[in-house]
């Protein structure tokens, strides 16, 4: 049967509906902003590794929604719709034509100005599509003045939000006109256009049943999915030999303890260093942390840092050591956080790049350990910090584990959201293991 629209030339079956490539795009996209609605609530709240995630996610899809309407306008320009039925009032095609309209400024600005969001945001968090292709930041936005940055940031955080609600608009316009063909206007196939072989006029239409069945699968997907976790950086093996675990031995055994005390009664004591000599660290030296973030672990550590140590067990008193470590190279294992983390809001790199402890005391406290009394420079805060540690001395070659705490906050480190310690607790714990060489 051929139907014949208001200019009177006549259409084919085939052109009274959306092609399969418009068609596929359509229900596409479709699902992917309903995801967005949902996983959008799903981010209020504390800043949680879960609430990271999902942000992520949220962020991923958003990319995938701009580009995927970008491609549904280039073919709607290179494929015209079909015509709308004859039967459609002036009104009702005016309407029409304003809401399609309205749909692509809706599904571009959407993510446009998502991505304004966080090509401004004040912490650089770098965006990897589902966590693994990257997505840079809009070109010239994120090398901006603060103060021009964060114009444009509210000039994207109004935009979404308006844009949001004129969305929500759009759809229940959108809907309700579909449905009015479809339930009470036999003669007027809406429906069939996007899903082919629908009939208009039938309330218990299976493709209108499936539509339905389907809106509930997408929102249970999204209230339901749980994106991958920030990762841990695993503990260095150098650290982990340096604190073994010492297992319990068998009941009626010498302990370790003794055993090590009968061997060192056994062995000849290494020579007495008179004065303190210099040591150069070895590769392998770690220099790590240790925190919890919603109370999942999560360990790191600076790969770039140096070390002049100047240091003789038995002449204390001379002996000095400086650490400088480049906070900008921290490593927790997740790219997406260790970004984060130079931002002001937490180690503050661009104006201090370098954290700095100093010592020029040392006690004492039992066979083969000590204490290192010195400070501790972070963020432009300067504090007293002492590091306990282990030392064993073999030829020209000095083994060194030791573990402290720092409170962060005492150094500014968390701002903002992150001044809390619900999430982020204030302790954390500091881990040394090194081995140096002797030097001439």
């Amino acid at each position: 049967m051929v139907q014949v629209p208001a200019h009177g030339a006549p259409t084919s079956a085939a052109r009274q509906r959306y092609s399969t490539v418009a068609i596929v795009l359509h229900w596409t996209i479709a699902a992917l902003i309903v995801t967005q609605v949902i996983l959008a609530g799903r981010m209020e709240g504390p800043p949680t590794p879960a609430h990271f995630a999902v942000t992520q996610l949220h962020k991923s899809i958003g990319i995938t929604v701009l580009l995927l309407s970008l491609a549904r306008l280039a073919w709607r320009l290179v494929n015209p719709p079909p015509p709308e039925p004859a039967s459609l009032s002036t009104w009702e095609r005016r309407l029409s034509g304003v809401v399609h309209g309205s749909f692509y400024l809706v599904m571009i600005g959407m993510p446009l100005t998502g991505w304004i969001m966080v090509s401004t945001s004040r912490i650089a968090i770098p965006t990897l599509l589902y966590g693994v292709v990257p997505w840079p930041h809009i070109p010239g936005l994120a090398e901006l003045a603060p103060a021009a940055k964060a114009a444009w940031h509210k000039f994207g955080v109004t935009g979404h939000g308006l844009i949001i609600k004129f969305g929500y608009v759009l759809l229940a316009l959108h809907v309700a006109g579909a449905l009015k063909h479809q339930l009470f206007h036999v003669d007027e196939p809406i429906l069939s256009r996007m899903a082919p072989g629908a009939k208009s006029g039938r309330w218990l239409e299976p493709r209108l049943i499936a539509i339905a069945l389907a809106f509930v699968g997408v929102v249970a997907f999204a209230e339901l999915v749980q994106p991958p976790l920030p990762r841990a950086a695993p503990l260095p093996a150098a650290q982990v030999a340096a604190e073994p675990v010492e297992a319990a031995p068998p009941v009626g055994a010498p302990s370790a303890g003794a055993a090590a005390a009968a061997t060192a009664e056994a062995a000849p004591p290494p020579a007495p260093i008179a004065k303190p000599v210099a040591w150069k660290i070895a590769p392998g030296s770690t220099l790590g942390f240790a925190t919890s973030w919603g109370g999942s672990p999560i360990q790191g550590r600076f790969e770039k840092w140096t070390a002049d140590i100047l240091f003789s067990p038995d002449a204390l008193e001379g002996s000095k050591v400086s650490v400088a470590i480049d906070l900008a190279s921290v490593n927790t294992g997740d790219q997406q956080r260790d970004a984060s983390l130079p931002s002001g809001d937490w180690f503050d790199t661009a104006e201090h790049p370098k954290a700095t402890f100093t010592a020029t005391k040392f006690t004492k406290t039992a066979e083969g350990r000590f204490v290192a009394h010195g400070k501790l420079e972070l963020r432009g805060v300067s504090r007293a910090a002492e590091l306990p540690f282990k030392l064993k001395i073999d030829g020209d070659t000095a083994t060194v584990s030791g573990v402290t705490s720092l409170d962060r906050t005492a150094f500014g480190v968390g701002q903002g959201e992150w001044q809390s310690t619900d999430q982020i607790p204030a302790k954390v714990s500091v881990t040394v293991s090194l081995k140096a060489r002797r030097q001439p």
